[in-house]
């Protein structure tokens, strides 16, 4: 038996798509990259953007499943992920099984694999089959209970719950004993995690303490979530790199609340000031300034040009170093779908530009912090070509960095000293030490 599984959207479901071929290769099933020949292919969806949505509609059409279950009357199609109740209806003509990745523990006896049994578990204890050894992500939490109106995660993964806080540091001390370099901690809000008495500092601390040489990361976090407990564990704590998504979605207070996020520019502010200040205060060397990267949405309904001036405002005081900027789409089930899309695609785009431009800006001036400094690089990519071999990776900064390798033998996984010999706006260049 051979899979092959296709995945949108975040890392969380790049996550659950490394437990469902875990499970499958327990059951003696080869993945493939090649899905005419596949018995199972898995689509874990996801639905934040109509547009996400439409290119699963597409993907039957694209891999011909009708074709590929006459020619194998073994063959079985599966759609799991972030799924709008709204849609299930279309996408059960499409897809022979609709399932939860909850329920993954039942797959084999849904999809005739095994026999059937009354012993189910949590998904979580399914061992993930990660993609890459050296970074691996760590759930530790699943849902969201925060309904921002543009969003439909709480209403596709339900209510936040937690993992058992035992769990994730066994989950972390396996992945750093298999040889892991980097571990991202994930959650729909993922400093909202909350098991017991453990909060989200706790957490940190205690994965900080596993013995080993890894980095620590985490996404997504909610602004409203972190307190000074968090912002402390996140400086102390060495193995936590000095690299924050946070996002903002609007620069505008008025729209921020029609968006349903509770915080004001005023206090996102004070947040990102008080987040440098406490790096500056317990790292040392580079890692007194920490890299800030944010999302925002452009062209949400009801946001004037006025209110988009202060989005401008806001990037040109905080200074970012990278910026994840999305034109707003009308998602339909989410409170947002029920307002009057107002701005022009020519309006949102040139909003997007203008944002892009300035991040750019920024994003180069803070690069040249870098220049002539040694910075350490976990390598994810190493190419030859006529000779010359290029390596490529990210910094502790979340720093995109290319370099000459042909000094050192190189592989994916490794963490060597480059020294950043120039600087763009989204990336850096150097040479290894």
């Amino acid at each position: 038996m051979k899979h092959h599984i296709v995945i949108y959207g975040c890392q969380m479901n790049r996550s659950d798509a490394e437990r469902i071929d875990g499970l499958l290769q327990s059951l003696g099933s080869q993945k493939t990259d090649d899905p005419a020949s596949a018995d199972i292919i898995v689509t874990v969806m996801c639905s934040v953007r109509q547009m996400a949505a439409d290119r699963v509609f597409g993907l039957h059409q694209k891999i011909a499943f009708a074709k590929l279950k006459k020619d194998n009357p073994r063959f079985k199609s599966v759609l799991t992920g972030c799924i709008v109740d709204a849609d299930r209806p279309r996408f059960a003509e499409i897809f022979d099984y609709l399932l939860d990745i909850k329920d993954l523990s039942r797959w084999p006896e849904i999809l005739g694999l095994t026999k059937k049994t009354d012993t189910y578990f949590d998904y979580f204890h399914i061992l993930p089959k990660h993609t890459l050894s050296f970074s691996v992500f760590i759930p530790i939490s699943k849902g969201c209970d925060n309904y921002c109106t543009y969003c439909v995660v709480p209403y596709t993964r339900g209510r936040l719950e937690s993992r058992p806080i035992n769990d994730i540091i066994k989950e972390a001390r396996l992945a750093v004993r298999n040889g892991t370099k980097e571990i991202w901690l994930l959650g729909q809000n993922v400093n909202n995690y909350h098991y017991k008495n453990f909060d989200f500092a706790q957490l940190l601390r205690q994965i900080n303490d596993i013995p080993g040489n890894f980095w620590i990361r985490f996404t997504s976090p909610h602004p409203k979530d972190f307190d000074n407990n968090a912002i402390l564990a996140m400086a102390q704590c060495q193995k936590v790199t000095p690299y924050l998504n946070l996002p903002i979605q609007s620069g505008d207070n008025t729209v921020l609340k029609a968006m349903g996020r509770p915080y004001t520019v005023a206090k996102y502010k004070t947040l990102a000031k008080d987040i440098r200040q406490a790096f500056k205060t317990y790292r040392h060397d580079i890692e007194k300034e920490i890299a800030l990267s944010t999302d925002v949405i452009v062209g949400f309904p009801g946001e004037t040009k006025n209110d988009f001036a202060a989005t401008v405002r806001l990037f040109r005081d905080v200074k970012f170093d990278m910026a994840y900027i999305a034109a707003y789409s009308p998602r339909p089930g989410t409170a947002a779908a029920q307002l009057r899309d107002d701005a022009t695609l020519a309006e949102k785009k040139r909003r997007y530009k203008a944002l892009t431009r300035i991040v750019a800006q920024t994003a180069k001036k803070r690069n040249a912090f870098f220049l002539n400094k040694t910075v350490d690089v976990l390598v994810d990519r190493v190419t030859e070509k006529n000779s010359v071999v290029r390596a490529s990776g990210k910094t502790r900064h979340y720093k995109t960095v290319v370099f000459d390798a042909a000094k050192a033998p190189l592989k994916p996984g490794n963490i060597v000293n480059v020294m950043i010999t120039k600087v763009m706006a989204f990336g850096l260049y150097g040479c290894m030490r």
